[in-house]
C-alpha cells in the first residue's frame, strides 16, 4: 500500500473508531475540516508536524499511521450523518 494510502486508512480507521466526525478533529487538532478530508481521501501529504497534532488529538503515537493492516481487514464504515445532540 502507498504511503499517503496507509495514512489516509489509519487516520480515517482511528478518527471512527473514536467516534469522531472530521470537524471535531480538526479543531481539536488545530487544522482545517477540509484539510483533515483530503487527508482520509489521500489528496494530500501531510507533513511531519501535522501528523503530530491528529496523533495528539487521537491519543494515539504518530508510528500508528503507517500500521499496515490486517489481511482482509475492510476500510471503517463512514460515521453517522449530520450533527449528534447533546443530552
Amino acid at each position: 500500500m502507498e504511503s499517503r494510502a496507509l495514512v489516509a486508512w489509519n487516520l480515517r480507521k482511528n478518527r471512527v473508531e473514536r467516534g469522531l466526525s472530521q470537524e471535531k478533529l480538526a479543531v481539536d487538532a488545530g487544522i482545517d475540516r477540509t484539510y483533515v478530508s483530503s487527508l482520509e481521501r489521500g489528496l494530500e501529504n501531510p507533513t511531519v508536524s501535522v501528523l503530530d497534532k491528529l496523533a495528539d488529538a487521537l491519543s494515539i503515537p504518530i508510528t500508528e499511521f503507517f500500521r499496515l493492516p490486517s489481511r482482509g481487514e475492510r476500510p471503517p464504515k463512514p460515521l453517522a450523518r449530520g450533527r449528534r445532540r447533546s443530552s
